[in-house]
């Protein structure tokens, strides 16, 4: 059964036929390229979702991670993310396996279809070409058998008639016979013009459009079997990823039956046990007679400078225990709430910024002027006074610039000045925390200094939260004793050991002796001096370089 016998007059519907099957070719390839895009946007979403949810900490800084719960967590997101990576896969196989495969075989198939019907229609305007010639030669050989009829007819009835002259009558008869042959003429190119197209319609119908049928009916059949073997590799792509999805979804099981409830509560007591014993009871304090508190080793006591302390709401918490909780700070444009050093950073940054936003806009205004220069001196490139807007408003941002640099040099300078006067030593305010002594302790004017500049910082850190206060204001002295049932003491985060004597004799450092052990409660900040607890009680600030710190 071919189409060539069977549907030999059916061109039409073949032509409608072989142009479904290759529509049908494109609407599967569109609809895996769609399939694919499905799997790559979900590919995608995976990787995205693991990681958001992965640990942004290493394991080693992260304790979470000793934990079973998170190990496992952390165990499928990873299969996810493989996971993923096979659905990645699975969209690859079908964009090249089925997409590029039969997108690149339907266009050969087009183009082998349009050579084939643009022979048939050129068989057939032949053919119809030979049809009409045949058709003409019959009308011309009934037209000349007409005319020669009545040429006969003519040539008799003169002949008969007596009348006529010998003339008209030999002159009839010669046309008659003139007629007769253009007839006899005609006859025979309309009979061998039949008997041609004959022959071309045979070959038509038995030979030629036959084997076109059948040139249309081998390439219909190809792109059916590369169809059905596309439709295959759908699901061939499935299975391909198959084992390794398996392994993913046993990665998950595995990690699901991994949590260990009892190691976990085991791991958190080991990350978080403290080994304190549990307090005793508060003992009552009786501050109902007047006391005259001697100045301790400790920064509880009046301040150096002489000035009685605020009692009441006014004074911050900060300032009556500085080891406690910090209240919140208010950010200021010049960074007066940081402390010098800090600050004098920030400055710095803020300076450099500024300066080079003022050097673009130079260099904007260098262009605009050359620029407007040409247009000077070349109107037709464009109008001068189109620039002027332009050059107005740079103009206008290098002098707001310009103030903001000055304002911001001379925070830098105050700043500066205040880091040169904290310290005796300018150098290492910048470099590295105080060097501690050769071999004496130090002398009274180095830990004047130090102790100084201890006050200092300490009083800058709270100058945006309250304002100085006045002297003479009549306040009573005891006002550390305010909070002391509400300050909870801080947990120490290592000890450390005096390598040098110090003599903590002003506001905020406390004294130690050389080789007493202490309470770690505050590391260093990068100041210099790092807080510490004594074992008789007592919390201050000592220099750090005096001190050997080890850490829990």
């Amino acid at each position: 059964m071919d189409w060539g016998t069977e549907l030999w007059d059916q061109f039409e519907v073949i032509e409608r036929h072989t142009q479904w099957g290759l529509d049908l070719l494109d609407r599967y390839v569109k609809f895996v390229k769609e399939r694919t895009e499905v799997e790559q946007a979900y590919a995608k979403q995976l990787r995205s979702l693991v990681k958001k949810y992965l640990p942004k900490r290493p394991v080693k800084d992260d304790p979470e991670s000793k934990f079973s719960q998170q190990q496992s967590f952390v165990q499928i997101l990873q299969e996810v993310n493989d996971f993923a990576g096979q659905r990645e896969l699975v969209a690859e196989n079908l964009s090249v396996r089925v997409c590029l495969d039969l997108a690149k075989y339907s266009q050969e198939m087009k183009q082998e279809r349009k050579m084939h019907l643009q022979e048939g229609r050129r068989a057939q305007q032949q053919l119809e070409s030979g049809f009409k010639q045949l058709e003409n030669s019959k009308r011309k050989f009934e037209r000349d058998c007409r005319e020669a009829e009545k040429a006969a007819q003519t040539a008799e009835r003169l002949d008969q008639d007596i009348n006529a002259t010998k003339a008209d009558v030999e002159k009839a008869k010669q046309q008659a016979h003139l007629r007769s042959h253009m007839a006899e003429e005609s006859k025979n190119e309309y009979a061998a013009q039949l008997q041609r197209f004959n022959r071309d319609q045979a070959h038509f119908y038995f030979s030629q459009m036959p084997q076109i049928f059948d040139k249309l009916q081998d390439m219909d059949e190809r792109r059916t079997t590369h169809l059905g073997a596309g439709y295959g590799l759908l699901s061939e792509a499935e299975l391909q990823v198959l084992p390794i999805i398996a392994k993913c979804l046993e990665g998950m099981k595995v990690a699901a039956a991994a949590v260990d409830t009892k190691n976990d509560s085991q791991v958190l007591i080991e990350l978080h046990k403290s080994g304190f014993a549990r307090p005793g009871d508060v003992e009552f304090e009786d501050f109902s007679q007047p006391m005259n508190r001697a100045p301790s080793d400790s920064s509880l006591g009046t301040p150096s400078d002489g000035r009685p302390e605020l009692r009441g709401p006014a004074r911050s918490r900060a300032k009556r225990w500085p080891f406690g909780k910090k209240n919140k700070t208010v950010v200021t444009e010049d960074f007066s709430h940081l402390p010098p050093e800090q600050r004098r950073k920030r400055l710095q940054q803020q300076l450099e910024e500024r300066n080079r936003e003022l050097q673009k806009e130079v260099d904007q205004r260098e262009a605009l002027k050359k620029m407007k220069d040409v247009y000077e001196k070349t109107p037709q490139m464009g109008d001068p006074a189109s620039l002027e807007p332009q050059i107005a408003e740079t103009l206008n941002n290098i002098e707001r610039l310009k103030l903001e640099v000055q304002k911001y040099e001379a925070w830098l300078a105050e700043a500066e000045s205040r880091v040169l006067s904290n310290r005796g030593d300018s150098l290492s305010r910048h470099t590295r925390p105080p060097d501690p002594p050769a071999s004496a302790p130090p002398d009274s004017s180095s830990s004047s200094s130090s102790s100084n500049n201890n006050r200092e910082s300490q009083d800058n850190k709270e100058s945006s939260e309250e304002p100085p206060l006045e002297e003479g204001q009549d306040t009573p002295i005891y006002t550390e004793f305010d909070e002391d049932f509400e300050e909870e003491p801080a947990s120490p985060i290592g000890h450390c050991v005096a390598i040098y004597h110090f003599e903590g004799s002003s506001e905020g450092t406390i004294s130690m002796a050389e080789g007493e052990d202490l309470s770690l409660m505050e590391e260093d900040k990068g100041d210099g001096w790092t807080r510490v607890r004594r074992k008789q009680g007592g919390e201050g600030y000592v220099p750090t370089s005096y001190l050997r710190v080890t850490l829990n």
